[in-house]
């Protein structure tokens, strides 16, 4: 029987500086991410962020060079996670309730990562960016905006499908804000109360 030899990939010096980097990076994002989960936006500094991901403060303008660059590269991680759900749900659900099923999913999605939720809460009500960050937030905004779009389309809606993905986004995020604190409710019974919500406001837009 003949004896395979196995050949260990190449691998270089150069090749392991930039997984460094990377890892480095994605620490640094992930302290951004619960920072900004639990201050607002504008009493955010680097220093809060390099604490809490044990590293200096110099460390972290090798790899992000102000405030708002680390912001945006948390929220659009997010973002991009969300996109990415609204695709394989669209992939895998009938078009009958396609709408259901992706407002349930974002409902779901923002309750579980309670740091992303408020991250977004905190820049809608006080965040500014500069205008080239402005330009990439907005593109991943268009981006959600599109994919909704597309299931109104695909639902032969007679209102402006654009309009309807603005109203949709904004009343979904209008139940996550009003209710996720529900006095007098456990985790669950708000989670079921928000996602019955959720579900009404889907077949309405249906």
């Amino acid at each position: 029987m003949a004896c395979t030899i196995e050949i260990p990939e190449k691998q270089t010096f150069a090749d392991l500086k930039i997984q460094e980097q990377n890892a480095k990076r994605k620490v640094i994002i992930d302290a951004a991410e619960r920072v900004f989960g639990v201050k607002p936006f504008h009493e955010v500094n680097i220093r809060d962020i390099a604490a809490e991901a044990g590293i200096s403060h110099a460390t972290i303008y090798r790899y992000f060079p102000n405030q708002q660059t680390l912001f945006l590269e948390a929220f659009l991680r997010g973002m991009d996670e969300i996109l990415a759900r609204i695709d394989a749900i669209a992939a895998n659900n009938p078009a009958g309730n396609l709408l259901e099923a992706v407002v349930a999913d974002f409902i779901d999605f923002l309750t579980q990562k309670d740091h992303y939720f408020r991250m977004m809460t905190h820049f809608m009500l006080d965040g500014e960016l500069a205008p080239e960050l402005v330009e990439r937030l907005n593109n991943t905004a268009r981006a959600l905006l599109n994919r909704l779009e597309a299931i109104f389309t695909a639902g032969n809606t007679t209102e402006n499908p654009r309009a309807m993905a603005r109203a949709l986004f904004a009343a979904i995020n209008g139940v996550l804000i009003t209710f996720r604190n529900y006095p007098g409710r456990d985790r669950q019974a708000v989670f079921d109360h928000m996602q019955f919500l959720g579900k009404l406001i889907a077949r309405r837009f249906n």
